[in-house]
């Protein structure tokens, strides 16, 4: 009886845990569908001009409609926070060096790194000295934002992970999203210098020259058909780091396979692709842009697909699609039904670092080039969740915030602090009906200077730069290096006035394009600088592509550009290879044989899933620059850990080759026989980088490595959880130096191809949906089509969901 009881018993309590546990996952079940966008019904709001609509097709793209542009601002509000809040919040933080509030202190690096240039206080600033009617704007959009934020059913889950609850949007922290982007697209400037200045003090004039050329034959400028081979004839000797080794490689190895520094590799990875074709050279008689910026991929996405049905002012409704970027109430890049544009980065020299003297005698002063001051000195607090507030203590001088590196005081003095870094002028784009009506908007919007191309239904084309650029009185290389009271004269006084930007109209071959490297040789080249620019082999693909599409062509041969991924710079170091692997080479060598009959069997001539040629000449490529640059690398990066000689200069390809072609004497490290065996010893270090996990060498193919790792930033943070917040693990084709630009979590962050008065041809898809919530049906809508790059309509389709506001 006793054990019959019992039995009972365990029984009733193994169901009262099941039911609890059933309660509790119902529970968590219910709070995560809690906060979900609300897609439907209607909703009274005070304030608003009109009614306004947020209509949604299949995959959750908004079409936002509204009679007064501050209500559509509303409403776009409400559907970033709805489906974006969490990220949004993340946007601010960045900027403002905030995140140790939701993250602990293992985010306060970040936070102090970014404290120094005190954002949040520019920020409010500038809200101040804004327009009225771009006040109103931003007003109307936090209002939506803190709307639709409050109006959902639960807090966005990510709060209840991190444990803190989310903080009112303001209008200040729209504009914070601007400088959020100033870090991811200029933020790398300040470790180039100080890597340019250590060369600088390290090698001699003629040295610099040969390492730091200021072009390459890669290149393809706007204002030429070609660039020069660097010609900068060689010193007889190396610099003394020259060919010594640095880090172990152990540490510096990127990945399995990469050959090459972690950091090094990673900024190899630059964004962005854009290209316009002009109307007499497209089918319909209209421009074609086409444009994919490239960026750090995870989940959510950083661009929301919206259309925006806004009023022209003269009684008509413009149709506005394309992307916008939560936390402002714009589309970024798209077309207005009469001008379409799209952006990459331009990659000018937008920072100066000044080193300021010091003297015993005057104590708290610093020298700057106008004379000797006393910086103010703001304490910062930096909320830190689980611990005290760090308080941070930021000095300005008239020229910037001082940064210390190594014993030396340097003002960052950076476009990004002037007065023009933002602003909301590039919402004139919107109303834009002609390509120098928008070029002109373009030159007077505070965001990062970017290349700006454009094209409008008429079938004119232009490129220049959107964005502040620095006025230099007198340009010179010297300002890409550390300035000192001798080059003081190179730095920036100031911004460059919108009418002496850099222009270049309907060209003769009808094309233009951009992709981060070199824009111009000739006039207007010293506006812009070299602030990092890229190799241009990238560049140099998507001309002779786009070219290639012939006299005539349409919004799909167009969008085939994107996808090109063909090694042709890959190609030469391949032949180099397999230069160097001759019977002598392979003798007693049986790693060397396998890897010249890979070269040889397993090459596609793309970067494709199932190349492992590919993979090998890639990696001896970045071998040959751990075994040159190591050494340099290892002193640069104890001045800022992303300083280095691919930041110093993203042409070292170009000068590796030229010297593995010439041979110079003097510049052989002294530790191989011959330039010969160096090649091999670059070979023999990424064969092993290759095969170090006991795989053999046949299984290291280009997909393997270039497997896509895109994940939402909790997934991180709660390893139990990846497997809802990331997507598959496709393995990708392409690389950095073609078009179709891919790796694990960078690549291409949209494709856009457009005719603006023929959207309904146009052509778009992007690698995250609309929502960030794991839960929606629209959190990886999408998805699948850009890894197999199919061309889906770049409009929304049939609404399927309406939301009403109603006054």
């Amino acid at each position: 009886m006793q054990r019959v009881g019992l039995g009972r018993w365990l029984k009733r309590i193994l169901l009262g845990l099941f039911l609890l546990l059933g309660f509790v996952i119902l529970g968590v079940w219910f709070f995560l569908r809690g906060s979900l966008a609300q897609l439907d019904g209607r909703r009274t709001v005070p304030g608003l001009g009109a009614d306004v609509s947020i209509a949604r097709d299949d995959s959750g793209v908004p079409t936002i409609i509204g009679a007064q542009r501050n209500d559509v601002a509303y409403a776009t509000g409400f559907a970033h926070a709805q489906d974006r809040y969490f990220q949004m919040d993340l946007l601010r933080r960045v900027a403002s060096g905030e995140l140790a509030e939701l993250f602990g202190a293992r985010a306060l690096p970040v936070d102090r790194e970014h404290r120094l240039h005190r954002f949040r206080a520019r920020a409010e600033l500038a809200i101040q000295a804004m327009s009225t009617t771009d006040r109103q704007l931003l007003e109307r959009y936090a209002a939506g934002v803190n709307d639709g934020l409050t109006n959902l059913g639960t807090r966005p889950f990510e709060y209840a992970l991190v444990g803190v609850g989310p903080r009112a949007w303001s209008m200040a922290d729209s504009l914070l999203v601007f400088w959020a982007m100033y870090f991811d697209l200029q933020g790398n400037q300040e470790a180039r210098e100080l890597a340019r200045g250590w060369l600088k003090e390290h090698d001699t004039p003629e040295q610099l020259a040969v390492l730091l050329p200021e072009a390459t034959q890669w290149d393809a400028p706007l204002d030429a058909a070609s660039a020069p081979a660097p010609s900068a004839p060689f010193p007889d000797r190396a610099p003394d780091w020259w060919g010594k080794a640095g880090a172990p490689a152990s540490k510096r190895i990127a990945d399995a396979g990469a050959g090459a520094s972690a950091s090094a590799e990673l900024r190899g990875m630059v964004g962005s692709n854009n290209w316009a074709l002009a109307g007499g050279r497209s089918h319909n008689g209209g421009a074609i842009v086409a444009d994919d910026m490239h960026l750090g991929l995870q989940l959510p996405h950083i661009w929301y697909r919206a259309v925006l049905m806004v009023p022209d002012g003269h009684g008509a409704t413009r149709r506005v699609a394309g992307v916008t970027l939560p936390g402002v109430p714009l589309v970024v890049a798209g077309s207005n039904g009469h001008v379409a544009w799209g952006f990459t980065n331009s990659y000018g020299d937008y920072t100066d670092l000044v080193l300021l003297e010091t003297d015993s005698a005057r104590p708290g002063k610093l020298r700057t080039p106008a004379g000797w001051e006393s910086p103010a000195v703001h304490e910062e607090t930096i909320l830190v969740k689980g611990a005290p507030a760090d308080k941070f203590v930021v000095r300005e001088t008239s020229l910037g915030p001082v940064r210390e590196v190594a014993g030396r005081s340097y003002a960052v003095h950076w476009v990004a602090h002037s007065k023009e870094a933002v602003n909301m002028r590039a919402a004139k784009l919107e109303l834009a009906s002609t390509l120098d009506e928008a070029m002109a908007v373009a030159n007077r919007a505070g965001l990062p200077a970017q290349n700006f191309v454009a094209g409008d239904s008429k079938g004119d084309i232009g490129w220049t730069i959107a964005g502040p650029l620095p006025r230099r009185a007198q340009p010179s290389l010297a300002s890409t290096f550390p300035l000192t009271p001798e080059t003081q004269s190179a730095g920036w006084q100031g911004i460059l006035a919108p009418e002496a930007y850099p222009v270049v109209r309907n060209p003769a071959n009808g094309q233009l394009s951009t992709a981060n490297s070199r824009q111009l040789l000739g006039a207007g080249s010293e506006k812009l600088g070299d602030g990092g620019f890229d190799l241009g082999a990238r560049a140099h693909q998507v001309r002779d592509s786009v070219a290639a599409l012939g006299a005539k062509t349409d919004e799909k041969g167009v969008y085939s550009v994107a996808l090109d991924d063909r090694a042709v710079f890959m190609s030469t170091w391949r032949d180099r290879a397999l230069g160097v692997l001759d019977e002598q080479a392979l003798a007693g060598k049986p790693q060397r044989a396998a890897a010249l009959e890979l070269l040889r069997k397993s090459w596609t001539g793309h970067a494709s899933v199932d190349s492992v040629g590919y993979r090998i000449a890639r990696a001896y490529m970045w071998s040959l620059y751990e075994l040159l640059y190591g050494a340099a690398d290892a002193e640069m990066g104890k001045l800022m850990e992303k300083a280095d000689m691919a930041s110093a200069s993203a042409r070292w390809p170009a000068v590796v080759a030229r010297m593995l072609d010439e041979q110079p004497a003097g510049w052989l490290p002294p530790q191989y026989a011959s330039w010969k065996d160096l090649q091999l010893a670059a070979i023999d270090r990424a064969v092993a980088d290759l095969g170090k996990d006991g795989k053999p060498l046949s299984a290291a193919t280009w997909g393997e490595r270039n497997t896509q790792d895109i994940a939402h930033p909790i997934a991180a943070a709660v390893p139990a959880l990846r497997r809802w917040l990331s997507a598959p693990a496709d393995r990708l084709p392409g690389d950095s130096h073609m078009p179709r630009v891919a790796g694990r979590k960078f690549g291409q962050s949209e494709r856009m191809v457009v005719s603006p008065g023929k959207e309904e041809q146009g052509i778009f898809n992007m690698p995250g949906g609309q929502s960030g919530h794991p839960l929606s049906p629209y959190f990886l809508a999408g998805h699948a089509d850009w890894v197999s790059g199919k061309p889906t309509p770049f409009l929304p389709g049939p609404a399927q969901h309406m939301l009403t506001f109603v006054k």
